[in-house]
């Protein structure tokens, strides 16, 4: 059987002697023989110890963690996959760090001194993602919309004083309330639109044109899925009654602005047209687009208004 000195095990496995002195003396790898001169020696056993040890150091695990799944039988997959989320979570941090530095180096760049205020608030939205991703919405967002849910809140707590926002979101649970008094009632009724237009009349103030697309994410990615709806006052009844009357009250809109398509000029109605489908999709080219082959399908809009619409998204 073959035998090492310390020095020649040093040299085998690029481990210092230093190093593996220490791992002798906290019991995590300790020679097979030890000579009357003090000296180490090794044995192969002891090398395929010390290789596993060189293995989990290198996953990321700590000394005492490597005694303790060395010496104890226990599972060590299970070991290796939380040591994995551990790595992939650390990982995420390190990626957005990263990119938090390379916006400060480019805003850096353009006004060629540090502006540091502008630092704060790009380490701020950094921050802020982290926490936000150990909520609902680290579960379904994507970076980008971390990213950008984040900025949001950062903008929104800037923009409202203590008591506008205790009276924004006092507004918002009145409604909630009210959704909730009202799920026996269709949500087509002029009850459900008006509920739904109070609904849209809130959130488009709230988030404005800028954050239409989190808007919509924080919707069907979050309340509709079952994330934190509950924390804003809605149960699942009450999301899903608020979803449908939200849509009566656009199409209540849409059907009124192609009723007039011979009543009003086009220029006019045409500007009507883009402000809904802006307040409705914002930049999102694709879910206008839909509409209006939806609307072209809908045997409830007249052949001129189809003519209309045809000519409008050209």
């Amino acid at each position: 059987m073959t035998q090492w000195y310390v020095k020649d095990l040093s040299k085998l496995t690029h481990v210092s002697v230093q190093t593996l002195h220490h791992y002798d003396r906290i019991g995590l790898l300790k020679p097979s023989v030890r000579l009357p001169n003090g000296y180490r020696l090794y044995s192969e056993k002891d090398l395929l110890k010390l290789q596993q040890i060189i293995a989990l150091k290198f996953f990321g695990f700590e000394l005492a963690q490597i005694k303790q799944l060395l010496d104890a039988d226990i599972d060590i997959i299970e070991h290796f996959s939380a040591q994995l989320q551990f790595l992939q979570d650390r990982a995420k941090q390190l990626f957005n760090a990263s990119n938090a530095l390379k916006d400060i180096i480019s805003d850096c760049q353009r006004h060629q001194v540090i502006p540091w205020k502008n630092v704060i608030k790009l380490i701020e939205v950094y921050r802020m993602t982290q926490q936000l991703e150990k909520t609902w919405a680290g579960k379904v967002f994507n970076d980008k919309e971390l990213k950008e849910y984040a900025k949001f809140e950062q903008e929104l707590s800037a923009r409202f004083t203590e008591s506008e926002e205790m009276k924004c979101r006092q507004a918002w649970f009145d409604l909630a309330k009210e959704v909730e008094a009202n799920l026996n009632m269709d949500p087509a009724s002029e009850t459900g639109i008006a509920l739904g237009k109070r609904c849209m009349d809130w959130v488009n103030n709230l988030y404005g044109k800028q954050y239409i697309h989190l808007r919509n994410a924080i919707w069907e990615k979050g309340f509709m899925s079952g994330h934190g709806a509950e924390e804003h006052g809605l149960t699942p009844a009450s999301v899903a009654w608020l979803d449908k009357a939200v849509d009566e009250y656009y199409k209540s809109r849409i059907y009124n602005i192609l009723n007039q398509v011979n009543d009003k000029p086009s220029a006019q109605l045409l500007k009507q047209w883009n402000d809904l489908l802006n307040d409705m999709y914002g930049d999102d080219q694709a879910g206008k687009m839909e509409l209006i082959k939806t609307a072209l399908l809908d045997k409830k809009v007249s052949q001129a208004a189809k003519k209309w619409l045809k000519q409008s998204a050209k």
